[in-house]
């Protein structure tokens, strides 16, 4: 394995946290022997093309500075290649950072993580979500929740997470359940009414929102949370459980195992590690191993 390690920062990451981080990640890693080179782009097309680059020039690893949105483009980079992936997880959201356990907005601790998991060869095999060619660490999120990232993404005003709070009052205002059509693996399609369909390989989106609480990232199977048909009050009851996940043992919440979900609804758009994928329907397959990381044991 090369010494040469590539540094993938989105520098607007967490306010400019990406920028800041990458020096101290970057000396830790020099300090561990390490040669670093540091990987920008222009915009997200450029940046993943000049990762991809990297990645096929046989860098000895990838690391992501910044929040879960440059990790799904490292992702896209890495996913089915030897090359592992390191994670230094400074932006706004950092779930899929949290679920390796690793620290979030500590640079340098993570820079050393990277490197002594190098130099130890203890890498992780995970699974990945993928739809079509887009690959996804965390969770797909559709229903009340992508419909909120909808409206949020529109609004020019508020700037921050506190747009989504408005959208959040907006959505639940507006608030109808959806007719989806759910196939599980290779079984019949169904139909159901239901608040939100999400689909995890990890355990939260949202800066910690635990949706799919259970969700293991090496077990081959996607945990599927589905929040059913219920009032705007009852919603307002279930939601803050999720940040504790205790919302799983609420009547109107049920959760499915499968490693190939389709989900098929009218007007919904579907969002991974926070990233629009587009309309449904979409079919999501669970490939098992798709990436090594850089991280402590589970």
């Amino acid at each position: 394995m090369t010494s040469e390690i590539s540094l993938f920062v989105n520098p607007t990451a967490g306010r400019g946290r990406g920028a800041r981080a990458a020096q101290p990640a970057a000396r830790a890693l020099r300090d561990a022997g390490y040669s670093v080179r540091t990987v920008l782009g222009s915009d997200a097309d450029d940046a993943l093309r000049r990762a991809r680059e990297a990645v096929a020039a046989g860098t000895g690893a990838l690391i992501a500075v910044g929040g879960d949105g440059l990790v799904s483009l490292a992702l896209r980079a890495v996913a089915g290649t030897d090359t592992p992936l390191g994670v230094v997880a400074v932006g706004t959201g950092n779930d899929f950072g949290r679920a390796l356990g690793l620290p979030v907005r500590s640079p340098a601790a993570a820079g050393r993580i990277a490197a002594d998991a190098l130099k130890n060869h203890t890498i992780r095999k995970l699974d990945l979500g993928r739809v079509g060619g887009r690959w996804f660490g965390t969770v797909l999120a559709s229903g009340f929740d992508s419909r909120v990232n909808d409206r949020g993404n529109r609004m020019r005003w508020p700037t921050g997470r506190f747009k989504y709070d408005l959208a959040m009052v907006a959505e639940l205002a507006a608030f109808r359940p959806v007719p989806y059509r759910v196939t599980l693996d290779d079984g019949a399609e169904r139909e159901i009414e239901a608040t939100l369909v999400a689909v995890g390989n990890g355990p939260s989106y949202g800066g910690g929102m635990r949706i799919c609480a259970d969700a293991v990232m090496d077990d081959g199977l996607f945990d599927v949370t589905v929040v059913g048909e219920c009032s705007r009050a009852t919603l307002l009851k279930v939601f803050p459980r999720v940040y504790r996940g205790t919302h799983l043992s609420h009547p109107v919440v049920t959760v499915h195992r499968t490693s190939k979900i389709t989900l098929a609804a009218p007007g919904l758009t579907g969002y991974a590690d926070g990233e629009p994928l587009g309309p449904l329907p979409l079919t999501a397959q669970c490939v098992p191993g798709a990436v090594r990381v850089l991280a402590p044991g589970r």
